[in-house]
């Protein structure tokens, strides 16, 4: 993944000749998918960048997954209102023109399928690379299927059923297909994982890779089977059941497992990978995106990034999340920061102080912004680059799905000790009986800015009425908001299909309420 795969463009040939050349659709000169995979360093360059548009999944779910539920929500600034259109899913007052925007649902779409489409061409070319030994094209095969199921998930979760591309595309007609039932795209995220698994290797030392191994597929196929329209309860335990018996471990530190000295660490099982080494461009810019918009950010990051950037300010954990961690838990402190400054003028914020949210106490006079803790590494020597990895699946996401597994399948009692383990973790006292409501309390503050809370109330059931609560309570803080905002509805839960992907494959129907 610390390459980037490099896309060859063809420039247009001139018309200076109509010779039958001109004809050819493969000139000699020029690399396509027919010349190019002929080595395991081409078939690694080309896995390396099906791997890449997680960065972008990852970017979109800051906005679509955490401010979208009731985690987080974003700081007001006028000067921008309107330029983006990352508050409106955040306010559920989104639709399908909001696809033309970066982090918009468009973003995600597109690369979930830019994605799927680098896949595709490398499980079609796999097969005829006699060149490969057994154990590098399993490998290579193993990765493509478990990141094709991982875009397919992230889609048919976000959007509902989608066309499903299988193959590799070498013509218009296979370009422009019909939706698929969401059951058939969980069918084949299913289909695919099974057959990862057993070419996929078993972590067994740390740091890892920070490749897919039989974990994260594990982990995935386990998400798949408790949210698929048919819920497999049994299957999904037997996955979870399996990576507990792998080689991963709580680590005693919360906050160590955020480190980004601590990369890929044994709690880790899948994570999207980033680099500061300011050459590479693979950089991730969370901290700044999360720090409040202030005219002195070097104050906590080290660095002047720029006065009052639109940029920051974004995903800002709300009053009641904060209010929400039980007292002694210690995730609250490695998660949430305060940010202390004053006002000028209306909006213009100043930073003088950075406190813990550990027993805060707001001090009259003084202007306060909670700010994500847990990517926030400074100083920094850049403005917007930062070197910290983004975790998709942990250990202790794996105990508490576990936990909720076998609830599900009224194995309470079972359920108990996985709970605890987390719990016990985190300096809480343990429970005395696992029930669906304090696993779900216990997942929300666990993976807390990680990206699952949304999909997680949707597949708990709890979406609508806890996002309108979120939606009630804000309207009584900020008198910005517009009636017709926090409209949590059923077809709100999926978001549209963009309308640029509508127009484009007349094929395609838009999702209701859209």
């Amino acid at each position: 993944m610390k390459k980037k795969l490099l896309y060859i463009i063809l420039g247009m040939v001139g018309l200076s000749s109509c010779s039958k050349k001109f004809l050819d659709l493969t000139p000699p000169t020029s690399l396509s998918s027919a010349s190019y995979y002929a080595n395991l360093g081409e078939f690694q360059q080309a896995l390396n960048g099906a791997y890449t548009p997680l960065t972008s999944v990852v970017n979109v779910g800051i906005y679509q997954d955490e401010m979208r539920s009731d985690n987080t929500f974003f700081t007001i600034y006028m000067a921008d209102r309107g330029f983006v259109t990352r508050e409106d899913y955040s306010e559920f007052m989104d639709d399908a023109t909001t696809s033309a925007a970066p982090n918009s649902p468009g973003d995600r779409y597109t690369s979930d399928y830019s994605g799927i489409s680098m896949t595709n061409t490398i499980l079609a070319q796999i097969k005829n690379a006699g060149s490969l030994s057994t154990g590098a094209k399993d490998s290579i095969e193993g990765q493509a299927l478990f990141l094709r199921a991982f875009y397919y998930y992230d889609l048919v979760t976000h959007f509902g059923g989608v066309p499903l591309q299988l193959t590799e595309i070498t013509s218009t007609a296979g370009a422009f297909l019909p939706r698929s039932s969401a059951d058939s795209v969980y069918q084949q995220v299913i289909t695919d994982l099974t057959t990862a698994i057993p070419l996929l290797s078993v972590v067994t030392s740390f740091p890892q890779s920070g490749i897919a191994s039989q974990g994260a597929a594990k982990m995935l196929l386990a998400y798949a089977y408790m949210t698929e329209p048919t819920k497999d309860y049994a299957d999904a335990e037997k996955q979870l059941t399996d990576i507990t018996n792998m080689n991963y471990a709580l680590l005693p530190s919360y906050a160590s497992v955020f480190d980004p000295t601590n990369k890929n660490n044994q709690e880790s099982i899948f994570e999207v990978q980033y680099l500061s080494d300011l050459v590479s461009g693979l950089q991730s810019d969370f901290a700044w995106v999360f720090m409040p918009k202030a005219t002195n950010p070097q104050a906590i990051m080290g660095y002047n990034g720029g006065s009052m950037n639109l940029q920051s300010g974004w995903n800002v954990p709300t009053q009641e999340m904060v209010s929400s961690y039980e007292p002694g838990d210690l995730r609250l402190d490695p998660s949430i920061a305060v940010v202390e400054g004053t006002i000028s003028g209306v909006e213009t914020f100043t930073i003088t102080d950075l406190k813990s949210s550990v027993g805060y106490t707001p001090t009259p006079g003084v202007t306060y912004f909670y700010m994500i803790n847990k990517y926030f590494h400074p100083p920094y020597a850049v403005a917007f680059n930062t070197p910290d990895d983004f975790p998709v699946f942990r250990y202790s996401g794996c105990l508490l799905l576990l936990a909720e597994c076998l609830v599900d399948e009224n194995k309470s009692a079972a359920a108990l000790p996985y709970l605890n383990q987390v719990r016990t973790r985190a300096g809480l006292a343990p429970q005395t009986a696992a029930t669906p409501d304090n696993i779900a309390t216990e997942m929300r503050h666990e993976l807390a800015f990680e990206n699952h809370r949304w999909t997680d109330l949707i597949r708990e059931g709890e979406a609508i009425p806890v996002c309108t609560a979120k939606g009630v309570a804000l309207k009584a803080i900020d008198g910005w908001l517009l009636p017709q905002s926090f409209n949590v509805t059923q077809d709100k839960l999926i978001y549209p299909i963009p309308i640029r992907e509508t127009q484009i494959n007349v094929n395609l129907t838009q999702n209701p309420g859209y």
